[in-house]
């Protein structure tokens, strides 16, 4: 009897069968994500930019989107999944703050109700310097960027880092870990 697969493992394999239209894999995929995502942007959609979408809805719809458009993920490995939905919500929490920003009001709202407070991650970095560090991950080769959100932002093992990104060992996904962080810091402090 085979062991039962790392939950990272059989990603492409459900790719594969939502591809040729398995609705069973597209709910597995949906439930192994979404908890994942939801943790992620948890407090990244400031309080302002929720109208009638709060930061679960953003998840579920870059979700759905993305496995609608299929076609378009280029597969290379385990982890670029995680870090093209990702970047999706990312984009999600974007367009949802400008569309906040052009949404007139035909109210007067008491003022005294507005939460005009940072997001969890505004608060603990900046506004400035989350712009900063999304600038500076972006010139970043791929797998350094996949390297590093997945031990960053989804707190994922040097293991399971390996196992995602195809490297030989745990000890390799540091090393790129850490070269990572290097140019990462690096590239922010050259701002």
């Amino acid at each position: 009897m085979a062991a039962t697969p790392h939950p990272l493992e059989s990603t492409m394999v459900l790719l594969d069968r939502i591809r040729v239209g398995d609705a069973t894999a597209r709910e597995q995929l949906l439930r192994r994500y979404r908890p994942v995502l939801q943790a992620w942007a948890h407090g990244r959609l400031p309080s302002h930019a929720r109208g009638l979408a709060d930061t679960d809805d953003v998840v579920q719809v870059t979700l759905v989107r993305a496995l609608n458009r299929l076609t378009e993920f280029e597969y290379r490995h385990e982890g670029a999944f995680l870090s093209y939905l990702r970047q999706g919500v990312l984009n999600a929490v974007r367009q949802e703050v400008r569309r906040a920003r052009r949404r007139p009001t035909d109210e007067l709202v008491d003022e005294s109700l507005a939460d005009a407070s940072a997001s969890v991650v505004e608060r603990a970095i900046g506004r400035q310097m989350l712009e900063r560090y999304e600038a500076a991950l972006l010139q970043l080769a791929p797998d350094q960027r996949e390297a590093e959100i997945l031990r960053l932002e989804f707190g994922l093992s040097h293991a399971e880092i390996a196992d995602a990104l195809g490297r030989p060992s745990a000890n390799a996904a540091r090393m790129l870990v850490v070269r990572a962080l290097a140019d990462l810091a690096q590239r922010l402090a050259d701002e």
